[in-house]
């Protein structure tokens, strides 16, 4: 039917510009680490100056910049799986520039059936939605909690952020209902792959459970 070619054209659009988006994210910061080991020598070099000068003033200023320089391209979690890797610390980093504080453990020693495509939209939505129920609160009580490992033949990832208390909803378990368009895309990413997604929120934290078969 027209309609139904017409709706997925438009997902698919929607899709794309998701995925370059995220890209770009990634991209931005594998440049920044690729500049900043360029730098490095020319780092050290500034530091033997101050040193040779007794310039102790200078020294703990310059470190302190690079403290703070560092601190935007760190990686935040290593989980084993490089799309994860890319897509998560692309996205904590930025959660890390917005002062959101992040606490992120994982570890997925397998290879996943779920696709790149479908890991993207998966992570990168349920990020931004973190992201976006943070930045309605005070620097001070913003939270990201990132959780992941394989139980038996599935990932599970738990994500708990902060939220304000317009955000106090509850949502059941579902595969595949939407909660506004991004939440609807990785739901169906979720649902395409044959996992299961489950959602609560009290005391002002929103927590996403997330089931993919392996």
């Amino acid at each position: 039917m027209l309609l139904d070619r017409l709706v997925k054209k438009r997902v698919d659009i929607v899709e794309k510009e998701i995925l370059q988006k995220y890209y770009a994210e990634v991209e931005s910061m594998y440049t920044k680490m690729r500049g900043w080991r360029h730098d490095y020598r020319h780092h050290i070099q500034t530091l033997k100056v101050y040193a040779a000068g007794g310039e102790v003033g200078e020294i703990q200023d310059y470190l302190d910049m690079l403290d703070q320089d560092l601190t935007s391209v760190e990686t935040v979690v290593r989980t084993g799986n490089r799309m994860a890797d890319a897509i998560l610390n692309s996205k904590l980093s930025l959660a890390v520039e917005r002062e959101i504080q992040v606490k992120a453990e994982g570890r997925i020693p397998v290879s996943l059936t779920t696709s790149a495509v479908d890991l993207c939209i998966i992570l990168g939505n349920l990020l931004d939605n973190a992201i976006e129920a943070c930045m309605e609160l005070p620097p001070k009580e913003r939270l990201i909690r990132l959780f992941m490992e394989m139980k038996g033949n599935y990932l599970y990832l738990v994500l708990t952020n902060t939220a304000g208390g317009g955000k106090k909803k509850h949502f059941g378990s579902s595969r595949g209902e939407g909660h506004g368009f991004g939440l609807s895309r990785l739901d169906e990413a979720v649902r395409k792959n044959g996992g299961y997604v489950t959602r609560a929120s009290e005391d002002n934290a929103f927590s996403t459970e997330i089931l993919l078969p392996q």
